[in-house]
């Protein structure tokens, strides 16, 4: 069977990204009633890191790629600063915090690096 992968699929951080995401999601669902506006920022910010590398991936010049690799690292450290503010309210256990951070960390990474490589 002939398989035919997309720009963004064969990028680390967007799996990576995918996989924070699903971490987001549980963490949503665990938020307890009257949270709802942690629960919308948490579900935005998490999806807008998947579909702005895919989109920026899937750009041919590299000023746009850059521009959606940017705004995808800005999302990332908007759910860093999420996951801050839920442990902060002790509404997310330390360890679910600092699995999180670390995602974000190597994700924003990736995402400056992606980003310089496209103002060459």
């Amino acid at each position: 069977m002939w398989r035919m992968d997309l720009d963004h699929e064969r990028l680390d951080v967007y799996h990576l990204a995918l996989d924070f995401l699903v971490l987001a999601s549980e963490l949503v669902e665990g938020l307890p009633r009257g949270r709802s506006h942690l629960s919308d920022q948490f579900a935005r910010a998490p999806l807008s890191i998947v579909l702005n590398l895919a989109e920026g991936a899937g750009k041919h010049s590299k000023p746009d790629k850059r521009r959606y690799y940017v705004t995808a690292r800005g999302s990332a450290t908007e759910s860093a600063a999420l996951l801050d503010v839920c442990c902060r309210l002790k509404l997310l256990e330390e360890s679910g915090h600092r699995t999180g951070k670390a995602m974000i960390v190597r994700i924003v990474s990736m995402l400056i690096k992606l980003a310089q490589s496209c103002e060459k």
